[in-house]
């Protein structure tokens, strides 16, 4: 680099303003900032036996505190296996999936169950500072005792709606008060403790273990934004109430993955998996792999690349904001390198036979392009989606860019086939499969849909023995996929009487 990257800045969520970061040591940061030179200590903590929860990220594409909740007791003795057993076997498949995203290891990687010590420490210095009560075996953090709570959400104490979530404790003296030993119930794990058998709560546990390996005062705690309440403020307040000097410089909170404009979760079904994209982007970039195509860099392109370091190191600089990097200057040197691509004989010879196979010209490929950029922009996403099925199952990937939308060939994506078949025709009428006719021509949303719903069969083309790609099986005839939308009866009725 020939000058240093800006100062960082960081949103503090306990601030609510973005500030310069400092570390406590200058050049040591206890979580992060490793690519910046800094010498950093990463720790990452499991909870590894609870009723409620385990963080996992091999079944969701999330950060780990913003996985994917399994009741670890209950899963613990459906499946016949111990409590230790399947929390290692799921943490391991995330480490997995965390070394397939090449994410660098945290310096440790504690679990709850090596650090009951700990917490057991923890909680009496807290109930000795007057902050926690025991009542049949259990203990609980009083909030009224703590009058800088709800310091780190900025929430009132009278939205926190006691039983929405579990049952209230009739026993507790503030519906608010959250427990920090949960007293053993027939079945569970235990361990012995001054209030009697029992397990740690859910937010005790990180306050313990952070305490443990960064002491009482640490630069960074991340994670996402749904865990600002009640899990950050819980630990805040429980570990300023055991060590007054507790404190996070810097809390750091990442927003949510969203699937079409919607939080991805297991309850709405929305989600995608790790393995799942990686394993599409293996299958998609195999065949550039098997091509063997290498591109010299021009001397010429040496200064946007350049430009590019340059770029990342000020976005990132500025809050983390990755979205600029990757939709500004990323996108940029990527159009470049597309561009460049596009100069090869290669990819023009991967583009010309993706065509042919889709009995398709570039100028019909282009109209419907544009009838699905249409469609997005007055909403009307089953047709949208429709379109873009549609081609990807002739072998053709559309990418969105800001400044547009560009094709690459790519392996032909065929739906799960379904026992209910789509006539030739919306509505009744007679049309021209796509094959006949290179373009959805249709006018009206149903016919559209109808058009971009049709599956033309796989077919090899003769003389196929230049064909780079591979053949496609030969089909002599196609029953075509449950349609991917449903038209409604009104639209499918005024479209019959528009074509009457």
């Amino acid at each position: 680099m020939s000058k240093p990257p800006p100062p960082l800045k960081l949103f503090n969520s306990m601030t609510k303003m973005k500030e310069p970061f400092k570390p406590l040591v200058e050049g040591k940061v206890s979580m992060y900032l490793k690519f910046l030179g800094n010498e950093v200590e990463y720790v990452r903590n499991f909870t590894d036996i609870d009723d409620k929860c385990v963080f996992l990220t091999f079944n969701a594409i999330l950060t780990p505190e913003l996985a994917l909740i399994v009741q670890i007791i209950r899963r613990a003795n459906e499946a016949g296996e111990t409590v230790e057993s399947l929390s290692s076997r799921f943490i391991n498949e995330f480490s997995l999936d965390m070394d397939e995203l090449q994410c660098l290891p945290p310096t440790r990687e504690p679990r709850v169950t090596e650090h009951i010590e700990h917490i057991i420490e923890l909680i009496t210095k807290i109930m000795e500072n007057g902050h926690a009560y025991a009542i049949e075996g259990d203990v609980y953090f009083s909030v009224d005792s703590f009058p800088e709570y709800l310091q780190l959400s900025g929430r009132m104490l009278d939205q926190n709606r006691a039983g929405e979530r579990v049952a209230v404790d009739t026993r507790k003296r503030n519906p608010a008060d959250f427990a920090l030993w949960k007293s053993a119930k027939e079945g569970e794990p235990f361990w012995e403790s001054p209030w009697g058998r029992g397990r740690p709560g859910w937010h005790i546990e990180c306050s313990a273990m952070s305490a443990h390996y960064l002491g009482h005062v640490f630069d960074i705690h991340g994670g996402g934004k749904d865990l600002i309440f009640p899990h950050h403020e819980n630990e805040v307040a429980q570990s300023q109430a055991a060590y007054p000097e507790s404190e996070v410089k810097c809390w750091m909170h990442n927003g949510l993955v969203n699937k079409d404009d919607q939080k991805m979760s297991k309850s709405e079904n929305n989600f995608f998996t790790i393995r799942d994209t990686l394993y599409d982007c293996e299958e998609v970039l195999s065949k550039y792999r098997q091509e063997d195509i290498s591109i010299p860099v021009p001397d010429k392109k040496h200064d946007m690349v350049e430009k590019h370091h340059l770029d990342f190191f000020k976005y990132m600089s500025d809050d983390l904001k990755t979205t600029k990097v990757l939709d500004e200057s990323f996108m940029k040197l990527l159009r470049t390198i597309n561009s460049d691509l596009d100069d090869l004989k290669v990819l023009k010879q991967l583009k010309g036979k993706t065509l042919k196979r889709a009995c398709l010209t570039e100028e019909q490929l282009q109209e419907q392009i544009e009838q699905r950029t249409a469609a997005r922009k007055n909403k009307q996403f089953e047709v949208s989606d429709g379109i873009r099925m549609h081609l990807a199952s002739l072998g053709i990937s559309l990418m969105d860019e800001p400044s547009g939308t560009i094709w690459r060939p790519c392996e032909p994506e065929w739906p799960e086939e379904s026992g209910s078949a789509i006539n030739d025709g919306a509505s009744g009428s007679s049309q021209a499969r796509p094959e006949e006719s290179g373009s959805i021509t249709s006018d009206s949303v149903a016919e559209t849909l109808a058009e971009a719903q049709r599956w033309p069969p796989r077919k090899t083309i003769p003389g196929s023995s230049d064909d780079d790609l591979g053949t496609y099986p030969t089909t002599p005839e196609l029953t075509p996929p449950m349609p991917l939308t449903r038209i409604s009866e009104q639209t499918e009725r005024e479209s019959s009487e528009n074509s009457g």
